[in-house]
């Protein structure tokens, strides 16, 4: 299916390693312009590097903590690419509890930013470029938004709950300019940082609650997201896309396993 993306111009956050860098990938696959922003210099350079042969890949060092470099990433991309059609605001990280099971002032500010405040601003910076021509705006939002996670993600889910209404408000007040707005959210997900940390059993607990028993591949939810942000996507707005493979979507997900003999 042809997407209409070819010569698009994208900017994803995040983009150096799992769902940002498998999308950045997709985009490329199909004929887009990328510009990667993350912290990292090292991973921004390797990252354009393992990218380059796919297509037009350009990279922007920036801060998810100050929100400066939301707009400063704009500035940058329409200059180097003369404007910009897509933007994917994937950044975002969950922060352990302190010592107590406390959140700090410190923590919960980190959280806000990188896990809200990001989609904000990421969304706002692109607007001043997309107002004149329209767009697409995705907002990565999580599973956790639906299903409550208490521990690790305690503050995570709700702050991408506000994300999933979030933008829904942002594809309101950006209708009239032609710009969609969509949020996707994603369950498990075998990145390279969750092949290096999950355990069997995290892994078992997966596939027994979840329809397709197995976590997913970044590629898998790289493509949902390239989707919404394309041209056969275009009466698609304020859509909150749950790409989980069925996780928790039921109370006994083993059924048609167990029905069928198959389990």
């Amino acid at each position: 299916m042809e997407l209409g993306l070819e010569g698009k111009s994208v900017v994803i956050t995040g983009g150096t390693r799992g769902i940002g860098l498998a999308s950045a990938s997709a985009f490329l696959e199909e004929g887009a312009s990328v510009v990667i922003a993350a912290r990292k210099d090292d991973e921004l350079a390797a990252t354009k590097e393992r990218l380059s042969g796919k297509g037009r890949v350009l990279t922007f060092r920036f801060d998810a903590l100050d929100y400066r470099s939301f707009y400063d990433l704009a500035d940058y991309a329409a200059s180097a690419l003369g404007t910009i059609d897509v933007w994917v605001n994937n950044v975002g990280a969950s922060h352990p509890k302190s010592s107590g099971d406390e959140y700090t002032e410190d923590d919960l500010r980190w959280t806000e930013a990188m896990c809200f405040e990001s989609a904000v601003h990421g969304a706002q910076a692109a607007f001043r470029y997309m107002k004149d021509h329209g767009g697409a705006i995705v907002n990565i939002s999580s599973l956790a938004a639906r299903v409550g996670t208490a521990g690790r993600s305690t503050i995570y889910g709700p702050l991408k709950a506000a994300v999933r209404l979030l933008s829904a408000n942002q594809a309101a007040e950006y209708a009239a300019y032609g710009i969609r707005v969509n949020c996707v959210m994603p369950g498990f997900t075998m990145t390279e940082t969750v092949q290096r940390s999950v355990s069997d059993s995290d892994k078992a607990l997966v596939e027994e609650r979840t329809l397709i028993r197995r976590m997913a591949r970044p590629e898998e939810i790289a493509y949902p997201i390239v989707f919404l942000s394309s041209d056969k996507a275009s009466y698609i707005t304020g859509a909150a896309l749950e790409v989980s493979g069925g996780r928790d979507i039921v109370l006994n997900p083993m059924y048609s396993y167990e029905k069928s003999g198959l389990l």
